[in-house]
């Protein structure tokens, strides 16, 4: 019996954990958490009959234990919750699924009380991935990558040398205004943007692919993962979403990891590694599929992968600020306060202004999060 517990058990990422779960019949859910909605986690409760479980809202957390006062689990509230979920006693391994920079202090205390960690929250490494990395290495826990895209990257490498690996190629799907202009941009609005062509996710995230931000949090992250420069790590547009990503070794050889895009296989491959099981769902029909098709992405409207690529370079504290920009940003057009093109505009400025501090403590993170989310709300 596997024993997990889950950070962000009611998005995206959480939910079809929690449905591997249900699948396989064989993981014992013992922790959860989620920001506030506490209707959905008392279903996960009821079901899956964890040990502890945290709300980040204090008044929901009180509203969830009286509904579930006829349980045995134990409710806790806020960042002190959440790392006590995260640090539970038997699991074995923490599925890290919220997000936003909320993940990492939780994910420090996991792998202090020696779990492993299954990642799905970019900000992690994109902002700490010098604490981590050493962290990890220094309490012997696996990091393993449940973004499809460093899956499909972590399973080209089983049984290879990390010495031959010469290049990763990240695929991104273009997102839903692929093909588009700076003009075309103008005018897009919230509904179009969460529109995404091929995968379900949540609206964060869905954001952050249509301006390629996400694929420029993936890159600075597979520059973590994986020891690798940011020059060793490409983009390429692949529109079908059914080549999650590649790797190109010294002797010319390109392998790839492709399937239907199902985040329930990264989770799996993730929970279960390196055992394989089945997994229900829809298989490839390459006849039926035609073709592949691949393109460079367009940089220069969609800037989120540029001005992270910027940021990667820089290095230290900069991650942090292109990270803490576009969380405020994304937030305020999720709420209709800002346009599409605003979103590049909030991320640039605060770069602009950021003299860059290498190899920042986490407090010092913190810090540089606070002191860009004010600096934006006093200017935008």
């Amino acid at each position: 019996m596997k024993k997990i517990a889950i950070l962000g058990s009611t998005g995206s990422i959480g939910t079809q954990t929690l449905e591997v779960a249900r699948h396989n019949g064989d993981i014992q859910v013992l922790g959860l958490t989620a920001g506030s909605n506490i209707r959905l986690l008392e279903k996960q409760i009821r079901e899956f009959a964890p040990v502890a479980v945290s709300v980040m809202d204090e008044d929901k957390a009180r509203d969830l234990a009286v509904r579930v006062r006829d349980t045995d689990t134990k409710v806790l509230s806020g960042m002190d919750g959440m790392m006590k979920v995260a640090a539970l006693k038997d699991t074995e391994i923490l599925v890290t699924a919220v997000v936003g920079m909320i993940g990492i202090r939780p994910t420090i205390e996991a792998i202090r009380a020696g779990k492993d960690i299954a990642l799905a929250n970019k900000e992690t490494l994109v902002t700490a991935g010098h604490i981590i990395m050493p962290l990890a290495r220094e309490y012997d826990v696996s990091i393993l990558p449940v973004d499809s895209e460093h899956s499909a990257i972590f399973q080209c490498l089983q049984g290879e040398s990390a010495r031959s690996l010469r290049k990763l190629l990240l695929t991104a799907s273009g997102g839903p205004f692929r093909g588009y202009d700076r003009e075309q941009l103008e005018r897009v609005t919230l509904s179009d943007t969460l529109k995404h062509p091929n995968w379900v996710m949540g609206q964060k995230i869905t954001v952050d692919s249509a301006t390629l931000v996400n694929k420029g949090l993936e890159v600075m992250e597979a520059c973590w993962l994986f020891q690798v420069e940011v020059d060793q790590v490409q983009v390429v547009v692949q529109p079908q979403s059914v080549i999650h990503s590649m790797v190109e070794f010294e002797d010319g050889a390109v392998m790839a990891q492709l399937g239907t895009p199902d985040m329930k296989l990264p989770i799996q491959y993730a929970l279960y590694y390196p055992q394989r099981r089945f997994l229900p769902g829809d298989r490839l029909d390459f006849a039926a599929l035609g073709s592949l098709t691949f393109e460079a992405p367009a940089s220069d409207t969609f800037q989120g992968l540029s001005m992270a690529v910027e940021a990667a370079r820089a290095g230290g504290s900069m991650p942090t600020v292109f990270n803490a920009a576009n969380e405020q940003a994304v937030r305020r057009f999720l709420n209709q306060e800002i346009r599409f093109l605003d979103i590049y505009d909030m991320i640039g400025s605060s770069m602009d202004r950021h003299q860059v501090i290498p190899e920042p403590s986490l407090d010092t993170i913190l810090e540089i999060e606070a002191d860009t989310n004010q600096w934006l709300e006093s200017r935008w």
